[in-house]
């Protein structure tokens, strides 16, 4: 059996949080995906719990309290995450944002799509998934 990997998800916008939450459901089992809705509540999430270890992090840019890339600064700089991939996840994705974000340690830059199958499809890549594709021999 596959491990269980964790999934964490900081954005404020929760349709964007539940429309996530179902791709990840519909491409693997062994995903377990939390959410926080804006960076400020991200980071106590992550400090409270120095045994919580996301394998993947996905960080909205636009959000009240503490931006995505204020928060990417304070998950950089946390050591039990150094190995955490990060994945900005945005409808902002100016090239001056994303060259930022990756500067500042960002794994990827993810523009929110807007079909839920370009998500999944994403998603699909990021996690390493191969889809099974039917095929018919003939």
């Amino acid at each position: 059996m596959e491990e269980l990997k964790q999934c964490l998800l900081i954005d404020d916008d929760l349709d964007d949080q539940e429309i996530f939450i179902m791709c990840i459901e519909k491409i693997s089992n062994n995903i377990k995906c939390t959410t926080a809705n804006d960076g400020v509540e991200g980071l106590a999430l992550l400090n409270s719990k120095t045994d919580y270890i996301p394998d993947f992090i996905f960080l909205d840019v636009n959000m009240p309290k503490m931006n995505g890339i204020e928060c990417l600064k304070h998950i950089r700089q946390m050591e039990h995450l150094r190995n955490t991939k990060i994945y900005m996840y945005s409808t902002t994705s100016e090239s001056r944002v994303v060259k930022e974000c990756t500067g500042l340690g960002a794994t990827d830059f993810v523009a929110k799509p807007a079909r839920s199958v370009e998500l999944k499809e994403k998603l699909l890549k990021i996690f390493g998934i191969v889809s099974e594709i039917n095929v018919s021999i003939h």
